[in-house]
């Protein structure tokens, strides 16, 4: 009798949010139906390309100070998505070579695209991830304890995917979970949309609607609360567009309705 396929079925007749993320960063990685929701998306709020792309912009620069100023040699990076350019390992690693990088995510097209992107780019690093929940805190420490010194500094990442959490005490339960399961001197990096835009609340909830996984923006105060008993680091808790990037005369600096941090914990 023939194995049993056990692989993840992946879905090309319905949006997948990480498709239609990876189609507004500019990337390769989805279907035709992810293109139509993410035109529909753009119709709504054409400030959601801006979005993507600044996240992208953020992860980097917050990286580069983690692994250059910092000198942290381990990440977990939660809620990973889809591999596109300059990922975290790319960038962690071509600082420090050494450098450990554990993803995690639970989503079945996010882990088939990792087994095939998500590889060392230096000969002494490590780069691998693990299947889990970000509502699991529990899970994620204990497998990536396998692989991640948790007596050492790590860098945490949660790179726009707190929305998802069920209720903002839900969001609060697994990042302070987290960061309890690390020691001083470990970072959090994180951002995430807000609600101060009517056209992104509007994005969001059209997709619920849809019957995607909800995704709900909260208010500045709210993911500024995520920093507490933390001590953010210079510029403090600002836009994407703010965070760092006066070394580049090109980069866009108005401010958009997403908002970021960095911080160290005592």
């Amino acid at each position: 009798m023939p194995e049993a396929d056990n692989s993840p079925v992946i879905r090309t007749d319905i949006p997948h949010s990480a498709r239609i993320w990876n189609y507004w960063m500019g990337g390769n990685d989805y279907y035709e139906i992810d293109r139509i929701a993410g035109d529909a998306g753009i119709e709504i709020d054409p400030e959601i390309v801006t979005m993507a792309g600044q996240s992208r912009q953020f992860l980097i620069r917050a990286v580069r100070y983690l692994a250059g100023e910092a000198g942290l040699r381990q990440f977990l990076d939660i809620g990973t998505g889809l591999p596109t350019m300059q990922n975290t390992h790319e960038v962690a690693q071509a600082i420090a070579p050494e450098t450990k990088v554990v993803y995690v995510d639970h989503d079945p097209m996010v882990l088939v695209q990792s087994r095939a992107l998500l590889t060392n780019t230096s000969r002494e690093g490590v780069t691998t991830y693990i299947e889990a929940d970000y509502n699991d805190p529990e899970l994620i420490v204990a497998d990536a304890q396998n692989v991640l010194n948790f007596d050492r500094p790590t860098g945490v990442m949660f790179m726009g995917v707190l929305g998802h959490a069920a209720s903002y005490a839900d969001l609060l339960r697994v990042v302070r979970t987290i960061m309890a399961a690390v020691p001083s001197g470990s970072y959090l990096a994180m951002w995430d949309g807000t609600d101060d835009s009517a056209d992104y609340v509007k994005l969001c909830q059209n997709y619920s609607d849809t019957g995607g996984a909800p995704y709900t923006p909260r208010s500045k105060d709210e993911i500024r609360g995520v920093f507490d008993e933390l001590e953010l680091v210079a510029p403090g808790f600002v836009s994407l567009t703010q965070w760092r990037n006066d070394s580049d005369e090109k980069a866009l600096t108005r401010p958009i309705s997403a908002y970021c941090g960095v911080a160290r914990k005592p």
